[in-house]
């Protein structure tokens, strides 16, 4: 595999360090080992989620044996590895599969900017530890940047916040030095960062409150896999690990078309989870949502840490709704008074497109709001470009290592057949008025709902978060389609004639 130049033409560009842009250059480097490629960083390592929250107990919420790659399989027996291990894990796999030569730290992606007449895209990017301008071509650019905006996360204007004397953090910002040891620590919020987040910070502070407008579904799970221990010693690790991928990916299946389906029993088992775990700390107010499991993603905690923190006493609970700050707390409306010396805002997140990139197709804006994504990769009316995007209800990688395979795929069948140029286009009107993540009714979700991709009435449109199907339609069915427009390399004789344009037809 070549290290390439930002001045040279890249068969493939991928943008973003994390999980996702790991898993697909390293899926590249081993099924197309002759494409070149280059993989463009913003921070100064690899990591993308796991370098970029640090607060303590930083953690997985999704199994390590469905989190970890295929192609690497995860080798340690913790249901849900700390940030430390993953980014570890992440650099382990880089350097295993040769892609960290490829990386290129700093580059802040800006622009995105499609050449019908070359079949190539220009990404303009600044270099921030220099603040030198530099662009990046490229016949395929792969977006493995998340949905999130790195640099800020979601912060309400909370009234009368400046009068609060002590420290307002979000956990994507948190402070290296920060001292909470014997300090009343106030956490706003009740998703995975504050489940997270409060027990470990119940360790050392005087008193930590999770204040929530309403509770989440929160589910206990043993934070060692003794079962796949003992098969270690039995059985090639080989084995053991992936009959524990294989068992996890269906419990994990099983539990949401469960939920779905029969959402009063699910209810049940988890509210009655608490209830036995809790035992006098109960009570409905802070533990029964309102809303249905898995309308809201469900909130895993290893060993019931969490409850472990209440029941000891140094946790609690209060679900109200906050009238002001002060400058020792927090007023809820109540009447009730949280007294803090730090409040940390777990408020979610900021959802952003692309890294904030502004895409162009012959110097022509590219809406995403307004387009569907083609077998839940490539975007509608966009040439050559990817999105890298994982699962809701399933661990992220398991979808984001299909994409990759899919991709692979595409590049493969675009050599064979002499094809520069696909882009996904519907002849049939199938775009609803819903986005791709309305199955979620998350806070994020509902304010990013006129940004994000929109959702179709049919295959190959609908983003359906089922790993069976989406297997299927990624890795099984064939890449001609009479949906995916396909184009020859431009060559000299085509500059006064124009580009033939066909359409694959259906194999057989």
């Amino acid at each position: 595999m070549q290290t390439q130049t930002s001045n040279q033409i890249l068969d493939v560009l991928i943008i973003g360090a994390g999980v996702s842009g790991i898993g697909m250059a390293s899926r590249l480097a081993s099924e197309q080992p002759h494409k070149t490629y280059a993989l463009l960083e913003r921070k100064a390592e690899i990591g993308g989620t796991w370098s970029q929250f640090r607060y303590p107990g930083v953690r997985s919420d999704s199994d390590m044996f469905t989190y970890g790659y295929k192609f690497k399989p995860w080798r340690e027996y913790q249901t849900l590895a700390d940030g430390t291990s993953i980014r570890n894990y992440l650099n382990d796999t880089a350097e295993d599969f040769g892609v960290t030569q490829n990386i290129h730290y700093g580059q802040h992606c800006t622009a995105a900017d499609w050449d019908s007449a070359t079949q190539t895209w220009t990404v303009t990017a600044t270099h921030e530890p220099t603040g030198e301008p530099q662009t990046w071509r490229a016949r395929f650019v792969v977006s493995c940047q998340g949905y999130y905006n790195h640099q800020q996360g979601y912060q309400p204007d909370f009234p009368g916040q400046d009068d609060f004397k002590g420290q307002i953090i979000h956990p994507q910002q948190w402070p290296k030095d920060l001292d909470y040891a014997g300090k009343n620590v106030v956490v706003i919020g009740s998703g995975a960062t504050a489940v997270t987040v409060v027990p470990a910070l119940a360790e050392q502070a005087a008193n930590v409150t999770m204040l929530q407008r309403s509770p989440t579904y929160i589910f206990s799970l043993p934070g060692w896999d003794s079962m796949t221990e003992w098969l270690s010693k039995v059985l090639p690790k080989s084995w053991s690990f992936g009959i524990a991928r294989w068992r996890n990916l269906h419990i994990w299946q099983t539990t949401y078309k469960v939920c779905k389906r029969f959402p009063n029993f699910m209810r049940k088992f988890l509210v009655g989870q608490a209830k036995r775990l809790l035992g006098d700390q109960y009570s409905d107010a802070n533990f029964n949502p309102e809303y249905d499991p898995w309308d809201q993603r469900l909130c895993a905690v290893p060993d019931a840490d969490l409850y472990q923190a209440i029941r000891a006493g140094k946790a609690d609970v209060v679900t109200d709704h906050i009238a002001h700050f002060t400058a020792d707390g927090i007023q809820l409306k109540s009447g009730q008074h949280l007294p803090a010396d730090i409040i940390i805002s777990a408020t979610g997140l900021q959802v952003q497109m692309f890294g904030g990139m502004d895409l162009r197709v012959d110097s022509q804006p590219y809406d995403v709001s307004q387009k569907m994504i083609y077998k839940s990769v490539l975007l509608q009316d966009l040439p050559n470009f990817a999105w890298i995007f994982g699962y809701i209800n399933l661990s992220w990688t398991m979808k984001t290592d299909l994409s990759s395979l899919y991709l692979c795929r595409l590049f493969a069948h675009m050599a064979a057949q002499d094809i520069a140029q696909v882009t996904p286009q519907d002849d049939a009107n199938s775009m609803l008025d819903c986005s791709v993540l309305d199955q979620l009714n998350a806070g994020y979700v509902v304010r990013a709902r006129p940004f994000l991709p929109r959702q179709g009435k049919a295959a190959p449109w609908i983003v359906r978060h089922n790993y069976k199907e989406d297997r299927k339609m990624m890795l099984r069915t064939p890449i001609a389609d009479p949906v995916l427009q396909t184009k020859p390399p431009v060559r000299a004789d085509d500059e006064h004639h124009g580009n033939k344009v066909t359409h694959l037809p259906k194999a057989a």
